[in-house]
């Protein structure tokens, strides 16, 4: 059985993962962000924790990283596309 604490941080790690999609995905400012935008939309998210998301993002293929650039990967952009992702 899981702790409560170790909820709390799947929970926290989950959050921050959607905000991560659903901030690449806004249009806002094109398809590439950088690590610094996105911390910049993301205040309050430890630098730790995002990388940490970013990471497990990219290892899972929803997005890929060249240097400090972040964008969506190709299957996320065309879910997108066929608004299968709903908010």
């Amino acid at each position: 059985m899981r702790r409560g604490s170790e909820q709390v941080q799947d929970r926290q790690r989950w959050i921050v993962e959607r905000a991560i999609v659903l901030q690449i995905l806004s249009g806002d400012r094109g398809e590439r962000w950088s690590r610094a935008e996105l911390a910049a939309e993301l205040a309050g998210v430890e630098a730790a924790v995002l990388d940490c998301a970013l990471t497990r993002l990219q290892d899972e293929g929803v997005l890929r990283r060249s240097g400090s650039e972040v964008q969506a990967s190709r299957a996320v952009r065309h879910i997108d596309t066929l608004e299968l992702i709903g908010v």
